[in-house]
């Protein structure tokens, strides 16, 4: 689990491209900390398990679902990007519950600069959008942000200095595309809702009948 709190900006490598999957190899400074083979890291939002760890890089298996449903397909050597390592047990939840499993893609449709913070509005599918909700949270390349406008087909944000520096949505511009996590919560209730939706009405019936009591002695 990840709180949306990037802790640095790490480099793509390398990338091994097989058939339908890919090989990464990232490197950074500060989550080599502590580090270890077959620890989680969002990588632009994306939970990568860290399989091989050399010097201050680590390697990950990227699958084709993942390649499908994020824009980790579209990252080049050189490419900048955001990363965190997984909670740990005794830190602080600054952001939100983060998973690190993209639920689909989206594309920056205006940037804006007001005052000190900048806008973006971010275009998406009505699959993703059903889920966010005005002051609700987002993950966005893994940011764990707060949604300031939310209508039918894109939503907006307004993002700090601070995120500014710290993560890579400084180089992003209109038409480029970002990761999206919608906030598990409201992915939970809508399952549990649409369960109770599925019981067929003989599945509701009691089973206790006369004649099961009878059998039983009554």
């Amino acid at each position: 689990m990840f709180t949306g709190i990037i802790e640095e900006t790490g480099r793509v490598v390398s990338i091994k491209k097989g058939a339908k999957s890919s090989v990464l190899q990232i490197e950074g400074n500060v989550i080599f900390q502590d580090l270890k083979i077959g620890d989680s890291v969002a990588v632009n939002g994306v939970c990568l398990t860290a399989a091989k760890i050399v010097g201050h890089s680590f390697c990950a298996d990227v699958m084709s679902e993942t390649l499908k449903r994020s824009s980790l397909g579209e990252v080049m050597p050189n490419s900048i990007v955001n990363l965190e390592r997984a909670m740990a047990a005794n830190g602080r939840f600054g952001g939100h519950i983060v998973s690190g499993h993209i639920d689909g893609t989206g594309i920056i449709s205006k940037t804006e600069k007001e005052d000190n913070a900048v806008w973006y509005t971010i275009k998406a599918s009505e699959k993703l959008m059903r889920y966010i909700v005005e002051k609700g949270s987002i993950a966005i390349d893994g940011i764990s942000l707060t949604v300031a406008k939310a209508g039918r087909e894109e939503f907006a944000v307004s993002v700090i200095p601070h995120t500014m520096r710290e993560t890579t949505l400084a180089a992003k511009g209109v038409g480029q595309i970002v990761n999206l996590e919608n906030d598990v919560v409201g992915k939970y209730i809508e399952h549990f809702l649409e369960w109770g939706k599925e019981i067929k009405p003989e599945e509701e019936k009691s089973k206790i009948t006369m004649e099961f009591l009878a059998n039983a002695g009554f």
